[in-house]
């Protein structure tokens, strides 16, 4: 059985990571546009690493919530069989045990030069331009997708979508694509869909079946029902 896992903010926010953007559309006080586009860099950029930087360094004061490690306790069973796509740029799948993690939007914990375009691990801050340590040019920017950017690893996204039989959303508010088309394409392929998210979330209705709560609630008891079909 294959299974395609996505998660969004919700997953983490229960964790004190803040969600993308709050009710009055900012993020984390700050204008989407003035932190989250190409543009804003160009224009800005030390004003772009610092509110980076402070997030990463925000990073130590959060820890896994029961869901990411049920997420993890599933892939100890389904090996490759299972892919965990995020749209969270946090490390907290990863730290709750999970290996396989595509992260579509990028990583806070990663530094991407804009002079070579390779991706390097990165735990520091990038507010003082540091040299990349591939091409040493001071191009260093937060390896993180911004709009107007091409998501991470689509084509192999895509495909699994197309080949696999269980597609479940935890936490995310089905209003960002590409990620919100997921499930259409998943379920027009025969996948069976499950959203897992605090409310409904705008493209609720294109799921099979729908649970809402708390994702640290009912993520763990999702995976047990999983974890006993694969045992039947």
């Amino acid at each position: 059985m294959n299974v395609v896992v996505l998660t969004g903010a919700g997953i983490s926010a229960e964790s004190g990571v803040p969600t993308f953007r709050d009710a009055d559309g900012l993020w984390e006080g700050h204008r989407i546009e003035d932190v989250a586009t190409p543009e804003a860099y160009d224009v800005k950029p030390s004003m772009v690493q610092k509110f980076y930087d402070d997030r990463r360094a925000a990073l130590a004061q959060v820890a896994p919530n029961p869901a990411h490690e049920a997420l993890a306790r599933l892939e100890d069973v389904l090996g490759e069989d299972l892919l965990l796509v995020t749209q969270n740029i946090d490390d907290l799948h990863e730290r709750g045990g999970s290996r396989r993690v595509v992260h579509m939007h990028g990583e806070l914990l990663s530094a991407l030069c804009r002079s070579c375009n390779r991706r390097t691990p990165w735990a520091d801050g990038l507010s003082d331009f540091p040299p990349c340590p591939r091409c040493g040019v001071n191009e260093l920017r937060p390896d993180v997708v911004w709009f107007g950017e091409v998501p991470y690893e689509m084509d192999r996204i895509q495909r699994a979508l197309m080949s696999t039989d269980v597609f479940v959303s935890i936490g995310t508010s089905g209003a960002v694509y590409p990620a919100a088309g997921f499930v259409q394409l998943a379920r027009a392929c025969g996948a069976q869909t499950l959203e897992l998210n605090l409310v409904p979330s705008e493209g609720s209705s294109f799921f099979a079946e729908a649970r809402h709560g708390r994702a640290s609630d009912l993520v763990p008891l999702w995976v047990d029902e999983m974890l006993e079909r694969t045992t039947l």
